[in-house]
């Protein structure tokens, strides 16, 4: 199994090779919702020498455990894309967002950070890419945060214009049926949320995978790419089994 081939500076599109060796799971916007995402590892037993977690974004805010999900880019086996959260994140630190708008949609956890470490994170999260591509020709998925109109040839090649780049971590006109799905021809398999559903959906070649961690009423979902199968679970669900004894695989238990 391969590791990623990030170039020095932040890259739009990040490839990694497939997996032979273990599986690949795609994780729904976690949104501090980190209760969840362990109970779901430890229930497919992620093994960190051979699976990857890939992270269609918005790690963080609206649910309760925001700076514990930024803890993940820390992990050497799981693999994020940037979301419209985490770019809210970095444009409140760089102060071109104030953060009463940033409070409107689940910011407000950023409070307790200091300046410094706001920066901290703002950084780490800039470096993150708008799209991942893994693997090749028919075993071929791709992960990206809200939408992406367009063929593989043109994911590839990146270097995206400011419009087709906040389509990507902000677009809802697939989901919401305003544009024909055609728009995506020749475009494998591409993993995405941003967009609360249901249940895990596909329309043309995206599948969302947001099911709404942090409503009440929602869940998350964790999707085994090689499988074809979906599971998830609600945070208070989780906890009810016991997630607050799990570490994160790989890792010694840490207190919460």
């Amino acid at each position: 199994m391969s590791s990623i081939t990030d170039p020095p500076s932040a890259a739009e599109v990040c490839r990694h090779a497939w997996n032979d060796a273990g599986r690949d799971f795609v994780v729904g916007d976690v949104h501090g919702c980190t209760d969840a995402l362990r109970y779901l590892l430890a229930e497919v037993g992620f093994d960190v020498t051979r699976d990857r977690l890939f992270s269609v974004g918005d790690l963080i805010d609206r649910g309760p455990r925001s700076a514990d999900a930024l803890a993940l880019l820390d992990l050497p086996w799981c693999h994020v894309v940037r979301g419209n959260h985490e770019d809210a994140l970095c444009q409140v630190a760089q102060g071109l967002l104030p953060q009463q708008t940033w409070d409107a949609i689940g910011g407000a956890w950023a409070y307790a950070l200091s300046h410094e470490t706001l920066a901290y994170w703002a950084a780490r999260l800039r470096q993150l890419p708008l799209a991942r591509v893994i693997g090749s020709g028919a075993r071929r998925f791709n992960v990206l945060h809200a939408e992406f109109f367009g063929d593989d040839a043109r994911l590839d090649r990146g270097r995206f214009d400011d419009a087709t780049s906040l389509q990507m971590i902000w677009g809802r006109q697939l989901i919401r049926r305003i544009v024909d799905p055609s728009v995506q021809r020749g475009l494998s398999p591409t993993f995405c949320g941003h967009t609360p559903v249901a249940e895990v959906t596909r329309i043309g070649a995206q599948i969302f995978v947001d099911t709404g961690a942090f409503a009440t009423s929602g869940a998350l979902t964790l999707f085994d790419v090689h499988a074809d199968r979906a599971y998830s679970v609600s945070t208070l669900e989780a906890r009810r089994r016991g997630a607050n004894l799990l570490s994160w695989p790989g890792t010694a238990l840490a207190g919460k």
